[in-house]
């Protein structure tokens, strides 16, 4: 599949930008048991896509014994990392999983399910295959933008030549900053640009919803000297920004894959200390202070970056056979 210019989506995208202004994307209240979706690297990268379920957002139970529930079989490496899931526009919208596919590589990979059981056929989408010199697409993810009506893909990746001010400032030459794309129907995407440049090489992007309402970017500084490799939060008007100036570390260096969650009157923000084999998590009510919460923490052995979502328990239950 190749990319396809979709010059609607351009225009939107600067209507949008204008226009998030006076928007906010503020989700429903949360409701139903939490769904992890995680990979493992205690059998292998390309073991697959794992699932873990908690009812009160702390304590995670896997399911299915552990077995992948989709196995990665598109992409330069078919490999499944960093998968991130969200459910579709629409009452009965399937649900989308989009992961990393190679350690170097232009694809992510795609697929789309309605129980977690059976799959539509994987896909490569080639994000930025039209970027010459790129060298990765790292941790894919989605949010879906009612301005523009189209849902915005983003991802990290490191391009040869561009933003030369830091080069070698990560490991192995990677020089990442946030790309993007939108789709409206995930068969034509609008060229890749990029979405967010703090000034540093800077990974693993997700959007947070603050218990205000207001849309908030987190992300990782990968900057390795001096090691600061930790998460840090701006908001945003809007998917495609404009972004406020980022607020200040909220967590201890060597820690990646943030994703967040809404529990209560806090947002939860779970993340991976790789260095240690485990996780943290630390809530807030104001993007500002932040709590340590990793002592509640029982995650499933092995398990890595990582989304969340929640399910009604009539599907739990189908899962949990």
């Amino acid at each position: 599949m190749s990319l396809l210019l979709d010059r609607r989506a351009l225009c939107l995208g600067a209507t949008a930008l204008a226009g998030c202004a006076t928007t906010r994307i503020a989700p429903s209240a949360p409701e139903g048991p939490l769904l992890f979706a995680y990979f493992s690297t205690g059998k292998g990268e390309a073991d697959g896509l794992k699932l873990a379920v908690s009812e009160d957002g702390y304590a995670f139970r896997t399911l299915g014994g552990g077995k992948p529930f989709l196995v990665p079989e598109a992409g330069e490496k078919k490999l499944l990392r960093d998968p991130f899931l969200w459910r579709g526009e629409g009452p009965d919208a399937p649900w989308h999983c989009v992961w990393t596919t190679a350690w170097e590589g232009v694809t992510i990979g795609h697929a789309t399910t309605r129980d977690f059981v059976n799959w539509t056929p994987q896909r490569a989408i080639p994000v930025m295959a039209s970027v010459p010199r790129t060298r990765n697409c790292w941790a894919p993810e989605a949010i879906y933008d009612p301005v523009m009506r189209r849902t915005v893909i983003f991802w990290s990746s490191t391009v040869e030549g561009r933003f030369t001010e830091t080069a070698g400032s990560s490991e192995s030459g990677y020089n990442h900053r946030l790309w993007y794309t939108t789709t409206a129907d995930f068969e034509s995407f609008a060229p890749p640009q990029v979405l967010y440049d703090a000034g540093f090489s800077v990974i693993d992007g997700t959007f947070a919803h603050a218990p205000d309402g207001g849309l908030w970017l987190v992300v990782k500084d990968e900057t390795v000297e001096p090691p600061r490799k930790w998460l840090r939060a701006a908001s945003a008007r809007g998917p495609l920004g404009p972004f406020a100036p980022l607020g200040q570390p909220f967590t201890a260096p060597w820690v990646e894959g943030p994703m967040t969650t809404r529990i209560g009157a806090d947002l939860v923000c779970y993340y991976d200390v790789y260095r240690d084999g485990r996780w943290g998590a630390k809530t807030t009510r104001d993007m500002v202070t932040w709590q340590d919460a990793g002592e509640r923490l029982v995650m499933p052995q092995g398990a890595r970056h990582g989304s969340l979502v929640r399910i009604d328990r009539k599907l739990m239950a189908l899962l949990d056979r």
